[in-house]
């Protein structure tokens, strides 16, 4: 049947993503490698629970601040040859840390500043990455492919981590380093093979500086991504311990080695790939938040057991829980993110999640890992899983939005009417909207502009208003504020099939003979 879903491989069938997703499997098994050697290295060269912990802060901190500018430079750079660039930096990083440990040379600053430029690429990566999945598969196999993208690097997870202990446990940290630069060879290779359309030439090209204040904006004027965020920040706030403090638990608590380390990580990726496999069942009878409940209650657990120093195989199975209990939260906020945002914003927004995720799990980190300083690990474990599911059971209440809004653009809204071209850079500009509205109408008529004033806000506006004419009080004017003509024509663009319906609520209250009075006003500067 023609209107039947793609099933959950078909984007495989697509000979470029099929390509391209294989490379990145590789790359990041490469990457988990990479991270396994340096979490275990540094309890060689520190044993204390801060400075294992700032290795995990290092890697994720500088996602914190550099995703919301990857996400920008992801919009208006040509994304093939900036993810190539961006390979070509991790593959050095790795290098550099290979080279250092085969010398014998290695730091704790050294491999903290390396680890610390290795999460700077990762920053500029991640965008680019969710970016390019529109390019390579139809509409359709949208959710497919992302799916298959979550799959991949959980396969990675259960593979790397494992190898790189043992390889690292083999042979020492050299050489698992130096399988990570291999590992970048097949990514570039794969990307370089990519032969990506030419970029059509947009007619209102956006620069830095106006795309990353637009995607500010619209992060500012979502309410349905700040309950996203509120619910990534709290919950990935308590789960970074288990991960800040799980090289201490496999060392200190299990009496294991760097292999075993590996192990225990594999796991993780074990449990996650059949999460991910169980998870259409559990969206069966769950809803978004009862996953959420179901995840955090299941991380509280794992860490209230791994601080007990349970048998290494009863470890195994709790790391295997943790992974599905993982996957499952970053699948549900990640795809709950994905279906509350339009696509001309949906790089940066996601950036947007992506500083909140790697803030949270960087701050939380360095938190957790003073604190075991003070308590030692068991406690802290037994702290951060009775917090976690206390902020669990609370936030339950806190619901996630269900994001079935149409969002493709509706292009409704008439060209504005103007004596002669405008400059694009000409503003700020004040657009004027006139009603006629009577007087028992007037409540539910304010009430329906308050809701669609969010999306005056989100696609471009930074003021916005109702005021009434003293004179004629059932004539009332909106008036909203951008900063430049062409931020205005932009937002022209952004108005989607669900901002249209809102729209059209508010418009049933006006009571004049024709629609109602729509005028451009443009700064002239100041005097």
């Amino acid at each position: 049947m023609s209107g039947s879903p793609p099933g959950a491989f078909a984007p495989l069938r697509q000979t470029t993503f099929a390509v391209v997703w294989a490379a990145t499997v590789l790359g990041n098994t490469g990457t988990f490698m990479r991270d396994v050697a340096s979490s275990w290295l540094v309890t060689d060269l520190a044993a204390g629970p801060a400075a294992v912990s700032l290795i995990q802060a290092a890697g994720t901190l500088p996602v914190f601040l550099l995703a919301i500018p990857a996400g920008v430079l992801s919009d208006i750079l040509d994304r093939r040859r900036f993810l190539i660039a961006i390979q070509v930096l991790l593959a050095a990083v790795s290098l550099s840390l290979m080279a250092l440990s085969y010398a014998g040379l290695m730091t704790v600053t050294a491999l903290v500043a390396l680890t610390f430029l290795g999460g700077i690429g990762a920053a500029l990566m991640g965008p680019t990455w969710q970016a390019i999945v529109p390019e390579l598969v139809p509409q359709r196999e949208m959710k497919a492919a992302v799916a298959l993208n979550s799959l991949g690097i959980n396969i990675a997870r259960s593979i790397g981590p494992a190898a790189g202990g043992l390889l690292l446990a083999s042979f020492g940290a050299a050489l698992t380093y130096g399988a990570d630069v291999a590992s970048y060879v097949f990514v570039i290779a794969a990307l370089l093979w990519w032969k990506r359309p030419a970029k059509v030439d947009e007619p209102l090209p956006e620069e830095f500086g106006g795309a990353f204040r637009a995607g500010l904006r619209y992060a500012r004027a979502s309410r349905e991504l700040h309950v996203v965020l509120l619910r990534a920040a709290i919950f990935f706030a308590f789960a970074s311990a288990v991960w800040a403090l799980l090289p201490l638990v496999a060392r200190n608590l299990l009496g294991g080695d760097a292999g075993f380390y590996g192990i225990l990580l594999g796991a993780v990726g074990i449990g996650a790939i059949a999460g991910a496999l169980l998870l259409p069942r559990l969206r069966a009878g769950l809803s978004a938040d009862g996953l959420m409940l179901t995840a955090a209650l299941v991380t509280a657990g794992a860490m209230a057991m791994l601080a007990l120093a349970p048998p290494r195989w009863a470890a195994l199975a709790v790391l295997m829980l943790l992974g599905a209990a993982w996957i499952i939260a970053l699948t549900t906020l990640n795809g709950t993110a994905q279906a509350i945002l339009p696509n001309w914003v949906r790089g940066r927004a996601l950036a947007v999640y992506l500083t909140v995720f790697n803030g949270a799990m960087a701050l939380g980190s360095l938190g957790w890992g003073a604190l075991a300083e003070g308590l030692g690990v068991p406690l802290t474990l037994l702290v951060g899983a009775a917090g976690l599911a206390v902020v669990a059971l609370a936030l339950h209440r806190v619901k996630l939005p269900v994001g079935e809004a149409d969002l493709v653009a509706s292009h409704h809204w008439p060209e504005p009417l103007v004596a002669e071209p405008v400059a694009h850079d000409r503003g700020p500009v004040l657009i004027l909207i006139e009603y006629r509205v009577r007087k028992d109408d007037r409540a539910p008529f304010i009430r329906a502009m308050h809701r669609f004033s969010a999306e005056r806000r989100r696609d471009g506006a930074y003021g916005w208003g109702i005021t009434e004419d003293a004179a004629d009080p059932e004539k009332l004017v909106e008036w909203f504020m951008v900063e430049s003509w062409a931020e205005h024509l932009r937002q022209h663009r952004r108005v989607s099939r669900a901002d249209a319906d809102l729209q059209t609520v508010a418009l049933r209250f006006h009571a004049g003979p024709e629609a109602p009075v729509v005028r451009h006003f443009l700064g002239l500067g100041k005097s």
